[in-house]
């Protein structure tokens, strides 16, 4: 009995349970063994003309060529520069012709005597503003200035050939002062000495 298939599900038939359940599960193996898979996981493509360039090999291939026909001229030169006496090639007698130097010396020509019309345009042109009735103007602005200023004119040059500061004017300026009044107070107490020595001789 323990030999016997054991279905999961209940059946009548143990034998052909067993035929069914074999019959599904290979058809289960057979389609977990085909199935594609869902994230492509092969490699990328290789494009050939990636790997093998041909536009640099023939590029390539036209440079190596100019360099060697460059070495083959130079080779053939020099060849004949040993071979006889080594001739210089290098001088060039053209003449440099130009086809509007006419007509560029004639506009030259045209500007120059237009630059000139207008410098002497400008030199015959008499001026709009008098400088003599500025000059005038201006010295009498300087009499209006002396006559309202508080100190002399170009005083400050006068104190610099004197030798002395500002400051030190100041204090010559305070002492002159103070010498005054001190001088004034003699004077008063003088003029009361004398009052009193003549009210008592009276």
């Amino acid at each position: 009995m323990h030999k016997s298939y054991q279905s999961i599900l209940p059946t009548h038939n143990k034998l052909l349970q067993a035929k069914w359940d074999t019959t599904y599960y290979n058809e289960h193996r057979k389609k977990v063994r085909e199935a594609a898979p869902m994230v492509d996981t092969r490699a990328p493509q290789t494009y050939m003309h990636l790997h093998l360039k041909l536009k640099k090999l023939q590029l390539e291939e036209e440079r190596l060529a100019t360099i060697e026909r460059d070495n083959r001229i130079l080779l053939e030169k020099m060849s004949y520069i040993m071979r006889t006496q080594g001739r210089v090639d290098n001088r060039n007698n053209y003449e440099y012709k130009s086809l509007n130097r006419e007509k560029r010396q004639r506009e030259l020509l045209r500007v120059t005597r237009e630059n000139q019309a207008v410098l002497q345009r400008i030199i015959n042109r008499k001026p709009e503003y008098d400088r003599g009735q500025w000059q005038k103007d201006w010295d009498d602005n300087l009499k209006f200035m002396d006559s309202i200023s508080a100190y002399p004119p170009n005083w400050w040059e006068k104190r610099k050939k004197e030798g002395r500061t500002p400051r030190e004017e100041q204090k010559r300026r305070d002492s002159e002062a103070i010498s005054q009044q001190s001088g004034r107070t003699e004077e008063g107490e003088t003029e009361k000495v004398e009052e009193q020595a003549a009210a008592e001789e009276s």
